[in-house]
């Protein structure tokens, strides 16, 4: 069996990790936050004390970081980073969500290594990764792809090999383009019936009904801010993230995206007032602060 390196124990890198832990893989971790790496301990994972460590005990390397600038870091320092101590028989596997030019930058190094890479973004909450229900959008070669579907299958539910090295963090973003703006629109279209007075049960009912609907109003909202909590799955502050990358891979392909443009900016504002660590459901609950209306909740007799 392969031995696996996990390297980014967060919210959505421990449970993933642990997720492979019941699954029996022997994992190695490292985080440099060490409350998460003592949790990781905790879960059946071997601690590491450095990136290096665990790269030069792991078969598979999986990262799962916050950001480009921790990817590039974390793969391409000259004395530190994963490919100064790879060799070519191994996998590394990145499921951060950064921005195409960083996964492009570190394929087009494993390449040059003759090191297997494969960018594999994480769709869904971090409640989907408690349970080992993530989808995953993959790029990268079949080759590839084969040797890590059993450990892809084991933190999710749905796997999706979207085409060569990139296209699975190209994929996230449009996920995500469409899965975060629905957040400011649901927002906006809430406000207006609270000003209207109308009923946010029948509102729903027929919202529901219609191809009004989307997956955030249906499936996420009801349990989330609908509900009264916004305890952060996903923040806004990350929401932000995720946009501004869109917004940037759009400019540099010299595409217009004002929809994108608009919801970043509403994102933007959030922040700017207090609401950048809660869950992106929070969005309709600052858009009605902002306006000075009573945030719609669900009541349950």
């Amino acid at each position: 069996m392969e031995k696996i390196g996990f390297i980014g124990l967060g919210r959505m890198g421990l449970p993933m990790a642990a997720n492979l832990v019941k699954g029996n893989y022997p994992v190695w971790g490292f985080d440099t936050d060490n409350h998460q790496l003592e949790q990781a301990g905790q879960k059946g994972c071997t601690l590491c004390s450095s990136v290096s460590a665990v790269v030069e005990i792991a078969d598979i390397v999986i990262t799962m970081l916050p950001n480009s600038k921790s990817v590039e870091d974390v793969y391409l320092s000259s004395d530190s980073g994963i490919f100064h101590h790879a060799d070519k028989d191994m996998l590394v596997m990145d499921m951060s969500t950064v921005s195409p030019a960083t996964t492009d930058l570190v394929a087009a190094e494993a390449a040059a290594r003759q090191i297997e890479f494969l960018d594999a973004p994480v769709g869904r909450l971090a409640s989907h990764a408690d349970a080992g229900e993530s989808l995953f959008m993959v790029g990268g070669s079949e080759k590839g792809f084969k040797r890590v579907e059993p450990l892809l299958a084991l933190m999710g539910s749905d796997i999706f090999l979207c085409g060569g090295a990139g296209a699975g963090t190209r994929t996230k973003l449009v996920n995500n383009f469409l899965a975060i703006s629905y957040c400011q629109m649901n927002a906006e279209a809430l406000s207006l019936m609270e000003t209207f007075g109308l009923n946010l049960e029948k509102t729903l009912d027929v919202l529901y009904g219609t191809t009004a609907t989307n997956g955030q109003l249906k499936v996420a909202w009801p349990a989330k801010v609908l509900s009264g909590d916004t305890s952060p799955g996903f923040t806004i502050d990350l929401a932000h993230k995720d946009l501004s990358l869109v917004v940037q891979a759009a400019n540099d392909q010299s595409l217009s995206m004002p929809m994108a443009a608009a919801a970043r900016e509403a994102f933007s504002l959030a922040r700017r007032r207090g609401f950048g660590l809660k869950d992106f459901s929070a969005m309709l609950e600052q858009h009605c602060d902002l306006h000075s209306l009573d945030t719609p909740r669900r009541h349950t007799d």
